[in-house]
């Protein structure tokens, strides 16, 4: 009876591991991609919305195009490296086919058939239109290639294993696209569009949980800076009810508050790339950041006394 019993639960044990490794499998668009001339203006003012300077650009130069990756980015887990993904054949992205590009943003795989991990916001970009993200690489392909590849992420087990993310990726990752809201102008929804996908602007302003994913009942809503730098601002009306959309649109253009004040710390590479959107793009960001309604964001850290 016993060896029975055993028998059993080993059989319903290798059942589940089966399970779970189907269920994680890194998923991969079927893509077949029909020829077409990109629009590499289109290309450009996507890779100015999100941001792909940022993290990537190589720091400590001038140039926010060299794109040889290098900048750490702390969290949680341990601290992440931005790669190259200039052109570079050897060290960057100059092999990579367009199916290859669109599925790393959209769907947060390699290549090499690997999860990437979410410090990389495929989680917003996932929702993006497919003729934007090839315009993209297109563009991309014009930047100058840089040698040199970045250092190893620095991840304790187990968050070091990438078949984990099939995991989390289940519980925390929507690839629908972005459906546009019919009740709203072309502009809100042009807005809503470049706020949630390549802008990605929830992924630093919303809290999360222990797990690393976005808590959405409080999305925009600020949080406790994943690098450990005090705590990103609510951007929702519950903070910012009296910015206009004016206000909004200067402060992506120049990075200036409206009482006067500049902008800080990552926010200012944020602030380089929106500054090289259309006017039209900026207003409708703006349009769209002053519509969401206000949400209460968690609680900040009291200040110590003295």
């Amino acid at each position: 009876m016993l060896r029975r019993v055993l028998i059993s639960l080993c059989t319903l044990g290798i059942a589940a591991l089966m399970a779970l490794w189907w269920l994680t499998l890194p998923r991969a668009m079927s893509l077949a991609l029909a020829p077409r001339t990109p629009d590499l203006a289109n290309g450009q003012e996507v890779f100015n919305a999100g941001g792909c300077t940022s993290c990537h650009a190589v720091p400590n130069q001038p140039d926010r195009l060299k794109l040889g990756g290098g900048l750490p980015l702390a969290s949680p887990f341990g601290t992440f490296y931005a790669p190259n993904i200039s052109p570079d054949p050897t060290d960057g992205i100059g092999r990579w086919s367009e199916a290859d590009f669109v599925n790393a943003l959209l769907r947060g795989v390699s290549p090499a058939g690997t999860h990437y991990f979410p410090a990389f916001p495929y989680t917003s970009y996932a929702h993006a239109k497919v003729e934007d993200v090839r315009d993209l690489f297109a563009y991309m392909k014009t930047l100058p290639p840089v040698s040199g590849k970045s250092r190893d992420h620095e991840l304790p087990f187990p968050f070091n294993l990438r078949r984990n993310l099939g995991v989390w990726k289940l519980l925390f990752f929507d690839d629908k696209p972005f459906t546009p809201d019919p009740s709203r102008s072309a502009q809100w929804n042009r807005g809503a569009y470049l706020v949630n996908t390549f802008g990605h602007c929830a992924e630093c302003h919303s809290p999360r949980n222990l797990l690393g994913g976005l808590i959405a009942a409080q999305r925009f809503a600020g949080g406790p800076d994943p690098e450990g730098h005090g705590f990103v601002p609510n951007i929702t009306q519950k903070s910012l009810a009296d910015w206009s959309e004016s206000d909004f649109g200067y402060f992506l253009e120049s990075g200036q508050l409206p009482d006067g004040d500049s902008v800080g710390g990552a926010m200012t590479r944020v602030i380089r790339n929106t500054s090289q959107l259309s006017a039209e793009d900026r207003a409708a960001m703006a349009i769209y950041l002053k519509s969401l309604p206000p949400v209460e964001g968690p609680p900040k850290p009291a200040k110590p006394a003295g």
